[in-house]
């Protein structure tokens, strides 16, 4: 139940982002720049993924593989980072007070929902915590 909810916030925040309720483009070229690079991350995580293993929820599937390979072997969550590098430069196009505190609400939902699927990964996979030590959550080198 707790992993819907994260993942339904998750999409009810972004939905409000790409939504500009009339906005006017501030920074167009910029913005597009920072979406363009969260898209092509995802698209790096989605390569590295074993096929029926993704999964949108944080909730670990039956028989799944732990990855590790590509930009997994920086950062355990890249998927993550790739949501909100693309609402970052979306925030960036419209930037407004508005669009700058749905991303901190992204943000935040997004780091409950990381926590918890760390949690359920470490109750899960006893190689889970070699991984812990070799990488950083979300920002390589840093976090």
């Amino acid at each position: 139940m707790k992993s819907k909810i994260l993942v339904g916030l998750q999409f009810f925040i972004i939905f409000l982002m790409i939504l500009p309720f009339g906005s006017k483009t501030q920074h167009l070229y910029s913005g597009l720049l920072i979406l363009g690079l969260g898209i092509s991350l995802g698209l790096l995580a989605i390569k590295e993924h074993k096929r029926g293993n993704f999964n949108i929820r944080p909730d670990i599937k039956e028989n799944c593989e732990l990855v590790t390979d590509g930009i997994y072997a920086y950062v355990r969550h890249p998927m993550y980072l790739s949501v909100l590098v693309s609402m970052f430069g979306v925030a960036v196009i419209y930037f407004t007070y508005y669009e700058f505190t749905l991303f901190l609400f992204l943000l935040m939902t997004l780091l409950l929902k990381m926590f918890y699927e760390e949690h359920l990964w470490k109750c899960h996979s006893p190689a889970y915590l070699e991984y812990v030590q070799r990488t950083k959550r979300l920002i390589p080198f840093v976090f």
